[in-house]
């Protein structure tokens, strides 16, 4: 029988993180119990919903807003230090993570910032959740960090993006790491027969009945930088797991969507959920494949 205790670890990616909530979906469908969270940045945010318990009026939200939605949500800023300070998003946020201590919640929970000035790590196991969380989404130039007496607390991504060497574990858990921008090619459905189809088919390079979606040849700044940090990101991840490998691996395409495309939220978890879907089964099936170093 196989023991469903989960360590899930949760990498950041901007709005590619909302597939983690259809990953989660899929693993609490499949009777697996979430005892630990670890996340950086989004995987931070979507992990600390989680264990607060408002992930379905998260969800809620998040599918029903557009683009003029979100441009309500940015206050720009001159600061030298990031172009938007947060604090319309982030008040907005908080609905969702309520002024409760990580030590006294019933999950155990780790986020990842980075001490900027100091050129550290920083692992947030206790105090306010919400200050944990915001300091680890402060994406460097983007959002104003999170000033303290003695530094600068930035994005946890980075440092460590898929913190897989800092969630807490139990005896015999499984170890779940969700990458959400993995370096990988991006397949689509194009449709439902399709993807009832694939469901038999093994997930190898997501390879049999699912189609290529076509890249874009012209980048804008933002896509420009994205693509470039993730780059960077990817080599340090794939040292990582060949250090400490998960027992399950969800590699999500970082072509999957667009930094801030929170927009496309359903869709996107969407995603999550058939990746999992199809890696989990596999898993539970014995046939899921080692991780090589091509991860």
């Amino acid at each position: 029988m196989i023991n469903k205790d989960v360590a899930l670890v949760l990498s950041g990616g901007g709005a590619r993180g909302i597939a983690h909530i259809g990953v989660i979906e899929v693993l609490e469908e499949h009777g697996y119990k979430i005892r630990s969270v670890a996340g950086t940045s989004m995987g931070a945010f979507v992990g600390a919903v989680y264990v607060l318990g408002k992930l379905p009026e998260f969800k809620e939200w998040i599918t029903s807003i557009d683009k003029v939605d979100i441009f309500k949500l940015v206050d720009f800023t001159f600061s030298t230090y990031g172009f938007i300070k947060g604090e319309r998003l982030f008040e907005e946020l908080r609905k969702f993570i309520p002024n409760r201590d990580i030590e006294k919640l019933g999950i155990n929970y780790t986020a990842i910032a980075t001490d900027i000035m100091n050129k550290r790590e920083i692992v947030f196991t206790q105090g306010p959740i919400f200050d944990a969380v915001r300091a680890s989404i402060s994406i460097p130039t983007v959002f104003t960090p999170v000033k303290t007496d003695s530094t600068l607390l930035v994005d946890g991504g980075t440092i460590n993006n898929l913190p897989i060497d800092r969630v807490l574990r139990t005896p015999d858990d499984i170890l779940v790491a969700v990458n959400v921008v993995a370096n990988v090619p991006f397949y689509k459905r194009a449709d439902e027969d399709e993807n009832l189809q694939a469901k038999v088919n093994k997930f190898k390079k997501y390879l049999g009945e699912l189609k290529y979606k076509k890249l874009k040849t012209s980048l804008n700044n933002f896509e420009l930088i994205d693509k470039s940090v993730n780059l960077l990101i990817d080599q340090v991840i794939k040292a990582k797991l060949e250090r400490i490998p998960p027992d399950i691996y969800i590699p999500i395409s970082d072509d999957a969507c667009g930094l801030f495309d929170f927009f496309k939220a359903q869709e996107i978890i969407n995603i999550g959920r058939e990746i999992a879907e199809e890696i989990i089964e596999e898993y539970e099936s014995g046939e899921l494949p080692i991780l090589s170093s091509d991860v």
